[in-house]
């Protein structure tokens, strides 16, 4: 199971990187890929090995702490400046988005690290709170955020700006539900386990 997750996780990061460039939309679904998808299956695939930086730095890597990473790569790319000087620079560009692998799976390798699972499956809710309220608020907005940009399929700026939210808030939103979900329900058999 942990070889499949790290091989599709590391199929994941390149299609991630080729849907960048593709207007709000895709830039939206590469960064989705990288920090909700790929992170989550590389940081199972490496759980409990020696490439588990949870396992590794314990004290450093938190869930709480690394939900605030993630929180910050994440909302401060997205900043009309950032995101303007990302979409000009190749090489800005490609930190961006490695940052957002990195501190999703810093994130994803301490939630499933955490003792007892409570910090974790808290990182990845409250994750999935604010992709959610970026998203939203990328969607919502009454005017394009991010000028400049190039925009896929022909889009007007607006719209695509508005799908990209769209891709935030289902996908990445959805994605760290599902794995604060996911841990709790462990949690709760580890429990009942424990008491029969």
């Amino acid at each position: 199971m942990k070889r499949a997750a790290l091989i599709v996780g590391l199929l994941l990061v390149p299609t991630g990187w080729v849907l960048t460039p593709l207007g709000m939309t895709g830039h939206m679904g590469g960064h989705i890929i990288a920090v909700a998808l790929a992170a989550p299956l590389l940081a199972y695939a490496s759980s409990g090995s020696a490439a588990d930086p949870a396992r590794r730095w314990p004290r450093i890597i938190t869930p709480m702490a690394m939900m605030l990473l993630e929180l910050m790569a994440v909302w401060g790319w997205h900043l009309p400046a950032l995101r303007s000087v990302a979409d000009s620079h190749v090489l800005i560009a490609a930190m961006e988005q490695t940052s957002f692998l990195a501190a999703g799976f810093l994130l994803w390798s301490a939630a499933f690290h955490s003792p007892g699972r409570a910090s974790g499956i808290g990182a990845l809710l409250l994750t999935s709170m604010h992709m959610t309220l970026l998203g939203v608020l990328i969607g919502l907005a009454p005017r394009p955020l991010y000028h400049g940009m190039h925009h896929s399929g022909g889009l007007d700026p607006l719209t695509d700006q508005q799908l990209g939210g769209v891709v935030m808030l289902l996908i990445g939103g959805i994605s760290y539900l599902i794995g604060g979900l996911a841990l709790l329900g462990a949690l709760l058999r580890d429990e009942r386990s424990a008491s029969t």
